[in-house]
């Protein structure tokens, strides 16, 4: 499946960690959170990306244009100067580079995206700053099962620290409760759409509020509950937290690197 990045945004929340690059190219480690992104779903087979550019598109086209493999992976160097890449990441994914607007909303960043989906029955989409370790076959299975038009992972809100509360008719405070606790879910940004998504987006429309809203209406929206890692980079602390999983040498989205450190007796027979 084709998979529609959304990279557009300014990232006006972390503009103090990383003021002139756009969020998607914070880094986690030595390369962008979107990097990490596309590596996830390119280790389940899906190396086809459309990247929907918008503030400072520059950034990004350069970094993949200037990426160096060995640069990025281990490899063995031979007297005459020959590079022989031990593992490479990005050498066979195709990325397509599209310019949707500065102040494009995601909505209008998806419609743009329409000429290059024509041949999809269906495909994948993500925010471009929003990290899962979420089991994406099983998730992708289950939602084109449901033969619904769309479907998201929606997550329980797990990195924020904001309390729920609750009132009686007098404004007298009736419970509180931090947002962990809670049941509540929140949309995960991954998402699964069928070709006819683009019949529900209408022209300056975002994508969540008014498509979602016909969707629901005619019962054409279905959800993943997932309750493991899920984790934005929507703050500066947020972005601490997620260079500490990763100095921790294990970070939980890196799934990729899971089956490489997999021990033989730890795997299915």
């Amino acid at each position: 499946m084709k998979v529609v990045l959304f990279c557009g945004g300014q990232g006006l929340r972390i503009r103090d960690a990383e003021p002139t690059i756009p969020k998607p190219m914070v880094a986690i480690g030595n390369r962008p959170v979107l990097w990490h992104i596309m590596r996830y779903y390119a280790h389940y087979g899906h190396k086809d990306f459309i990247l929907c550019l918008g503030y400072n598109a520059a950034a990004i086209k350069e970094f993949f244009l200037e990426y160096n493999e060995a640069l990025a992976n281990d490899f063995v160097l031979s007297g005459d100067g020959g590079v022989e890449l031990l593992r490479s990441d990005i050498a066979d994914w195709r990325i397509t580079f599209l310019e949707t607007g500065i102040q494009s909303s995601v909505g209008e960043r998806l419609r743009a995206a329409r000429p290059y989906l024509e041949d999809e029955e269906a495909f994948l989409a993500s925010y471009g700053d929003t990290l899962t370790d979420a089991p994406l076959p099983d998730v992708v299975e289950t939602l084109h099962a449901g033969g619904k038009t769309a479907g998201f992972l929606c997550v329980r809100p797990t990195s924020y620290t904001f309390h729920l509360v609750t009132l009686t008719d007098g404004n007298l405070v009736d419970g509180i409760e931090a947002v962990t606790n809670s049941a509540i879910r929140i949309n995960g940004g991954y998402f699964f759409f069928r070709r006819e998504i683009f019949d529900y987006i209408g022209e300056n429309e975002d994508l969540i509020e008014e498509p979602f809203a016909r969707l629901i209406e005619r019962r054409e929206l279905v959800a993943y509950p997932y309750d493991g890692f899920w984790a934005p980079l929507d703050t500066l602390k947020d972005k601490h937290n997620l260079e500490a999983l990763h100095e921790s040498g294990r970070p939980p989205w890196a799934v990729w690197n899971h089956v490489q450190h997999e021990s033989p007796d730890a795997r299915p027979a």
